[in-house]
């Protein structure tokens, strides 16, 4: 069953990737919009390719199920994989509305560099703990995670919004901010990249560290899966093969940082960084361009007003089903786990932050005519939000969701 289970989760990373590649060939050729046939035919094989995937994502998500005994988003490798999905299903709702074949050529690797992203983490099947056992775990979650997933693809058409005006207008003050704020964004991506190749590198590799500290007044083992270039706080090497030189970590965490695999996640955030600069400057020195510059001719014969009405129909789809999973059902939760419905986790607090964020984008748009490049911004920056929730959140900073 758990190779099962594996097989599966590989079926879909490859048929996401396949789906992808298929999806660029399809614009990558279609130089003067006069090949819109060809361009429909290979959209169609991409779409069915995706579907395919998501359908052996499901089963994967069955499987998963059946091995543990309950729905799979109770940590971080479980839930980043299921975004992953909702991406790919708010996708293909998005595509049978408007039929965009270049939305899948970003909206699909996006997908595929979340599933990498989510591989990286331990994927056993583990017993939930006892906080999350009730049947709030797979309606808060799934409906936050499908809330999320349309507002990816918002994000992604945002996104190719301001490629197409950033690559026209880069001259004055506003058009360099525009392309260096975009420019930082399309970094921020590659760093996923840069940290799911990271981790399989030395994973495949054998790489292990581990250290000695305490806990809250209790001994702790914490075992790295990357060089340590922060070590726990005042913890003790108990084994570390050497990297480069590397026989003790360069830093330890600074002791604000709680819970029992905080330093190896801030560690880890290091890590993407470092390897999302390292692979940028690469792109940079071979291909003489921007991330900007190689994207736009991707994007420059598509029409804005399309692109900007697909980014704001996916977050009006998205912004009741986030609103529903992500606030509502989650105090409903909270109340059941926890005697209270609102305690100022940083979850909480970010998940509130969010709902702001795109509350405002929607009032904005309605009440302010914020259309185009505002909006784009907009779509752009509530995703990063996003990331930052999954990430930063998550990994460093220590809660009552600690556990995800």
């Amino acid at each position: 069953m758990v190779q099962l289970m594996e097989n599966l989760l590989y079926a879909t990373f490859i048929l996401y990737l396949l789906s992808s590649v298929t999806f660029v060939m399809g614009i990558s050729g279609n130089k003067e919009k006069k090949d819109e046939a060809r361009v429909r035919r290979w959209g169609n094989i991409g779409v069915g390719i995706a579907i395919t995937g998501a359908v052996f994502q499901v089963l994967f998500i069955i499987t998963r199920m059946l091995i543990g005994g309950h729905f799979p988003t109770s940590n971080m490798f479980e839930f980043t994989a299921f975004l992953c999905f909702t991406i790919v299903i708010g996708f293909i709702v998005i595509f049978f509305i408007y039929r965009s074949v270049v939305l899948g050529a970003f909206v699909m690797p996006l997908a595929v560099i979340l599933l990498a992203y989510a591989s990286v983490f331990p994927r056993d099947v583990q017993p939930l703990i006892p906080a999350l056992q009730s049947h709030w775990l797979y309606i808060h979650v799934t409906t936050a995670a499908l809330g999320q997933g349309a507002f990816a693809v918002g994000f992604a058409a945002g996104l190719m919004y301001l490629i197409g005006r950033v690559g026209k207008e880069k001259k004055g003050k506003t058009g360099f901010w525009n392309a260096f704020w975009l420019e930082t964004t399309l970094v921020v991506v590659l760093m996923f990249v840069g940290f799911s190749l990271i981790n399989f590198t030395f994973g495949a590799l054998g790489y292990e560290a581990k250290f000695s500290h305490q806990v809250d007044g209790q001994p702790n083992v914490q075992e790295y899966q990357l060089p340590p270039i922060a070590g726990p706080h005042e913890g003790k090497v108990i084994h570390m093969d050497p990297f480069l030189g590397l026989t003790q970590p360069l830093f330890e965490a600074p002791a604000w940082m709680k819970g029992q695999q905080a330093a190896g996640k801030l560690n880890s955030v290091i890590w993407s960084v470092m390897t999302g600069l390292i692979l940028y400057g690469l792109i940079r020195l071979i291909a003489r361009k921007s991330l900007t510059d190689i994207l736009y001719p991707l994007v420059k014969n598509l029409n804005p007003e399309l692109l900007d009405e697909v980014s704001y129909r996916a977050i009006a789809i998205g912004f009741p089903i986030f609103t529903l999973g992500a606030l509502i059902f989650a105090m409903i939760w909270a109340h059941e786990a926890w005697g209270r419905f609102w305690g100022w986790d940083p979850k909480e607090t970010w998940a509130f932050i969010t709902w702001l964020f795109y509350s405002a984008y929607l009032h904005l748009r309605l009440s302010r005519g914020w259309h185009g490049l505002k909006s784009a911004w907009l779509a752009v920056g509530g995703f990063v939000i996003i990331m930052i929730n999954l990430i930063v959140i998550n990994l460093v900073i220590s809660g009552l969701h600690s556990y995800a």
